[in-house]
């Protein structure tokens, strides 16, 4: 999308006219192009460019901050509002967060939230020894959470670790889970959370057929994809659920996961 280009690579949209003195191609908008990726084994949906770490930083510094809603808006008239209400929306889905993980938790907790941006969508801010949170961002913190860097992460472990609405943007999930991995021992959770797409949920095959644009979600998966992905570095699913959310009037779904290491 000329959003997502505009930003990670400076490269805007141009229209092409008589004045380019072309003979062999029509005038109109030029975009970017990409390629639609799709594993048929597991059902796995990506994107073909997989952003460097400075790539990722332009994208997601100040995410959904007020230069970021300014240059979107003007590509995506409208995203504004609509950013608003999903801010509001995700806030509201705390509860649903903290219902499925209490089963498998011991209280207090101490927190970690890796993509936390500033805490207010972390489930269990007040039941907590400790609530830190690693975010590239580059966001403010809510009181209550601690902003760390990596050194500090990987010196602790963590009862609970939330990476919520992470996953999908990122260009090598295995990479950060095994990151996360060593803020975990056997008492660790980690809770994923991660979109259902309708191209995912509505078609069984061919999805990259299907896949025509490509925005900030890089990664689709599958239910089966998703835990190959853990499973392939060393996690095992403890409970997993579809769960169904309503954000600004529109249905979607995620899957929600809790995970913890394999013991042998």
């Amino acid at each position: 999308m000329p959003f997502i280009a505009h930003r990670v690579f400076d490269w805007a949209p141009v229209v092409v006219d008589e004045s380019w003195g072309l003979t062999s191609i029509k005038n109109g908008n030029a975009y970017s192009i990409c390629k639609s990726l799709y594993c048929s084994d597991c059902g796995f949906l990506f994107l073909d460019i997989r952003f460097s770490e400075s790539e990722l930083s332009r994208l997601y510094d100040d995410y959904r901050g007020a230069q970021y809603t300014l240059i979107r808006e003007s590509y995506e008239p409208g995203y504004k509002l609509k950013n608003d209400d999903l801010n509001k929306g995700m806030f509201d889905s705390i509860k649903n967060v903290e219902t499925f993980l209490e089963p498998h938790l011991n209280f207090p907790l101490t927190i970690l939230d890796w993509g936390g941006a500033t805490g207010k969508n972390t489930p269990f801010k007040n039941s907590n020894k400790a609530f830190d949170i690693y975010d590239i961002g580059n966001k403010d913190v809510i009181a209550g959470a601690k902003k760390v860097g990596k050194d500090e992460v990987f010196s602790k472990k963590y009862k609970l670790i939330v990476c919520r609405h992470v996953l999908e943007h990122i260009p090598y999930p295995s990479d950060l889970l095994f990151d996360i991995l060593k803020a975990m021992n056997k008492d660790s959770i980690l809770y994923i959370e991660i979109p259902l797409e309708n191209v995912v949920l509505n078609n069984e095959k061919d999805l990259h057929l299907e896949k025509k644009h490509w925005h900030e979600h890089i990664n689709f998966f599958s239910e089966e994809s998703l835990k190959r992905l853990v499973e392939n570095v060393r996690l095992e699913v403890v409970d997993i659920k579809k769960l169904k959310k309503i954000t600004a009037g529109n249905a979607s779904y995620v899957f929600q996961l809790a995970c913890r290491m394999k013991l042998n």
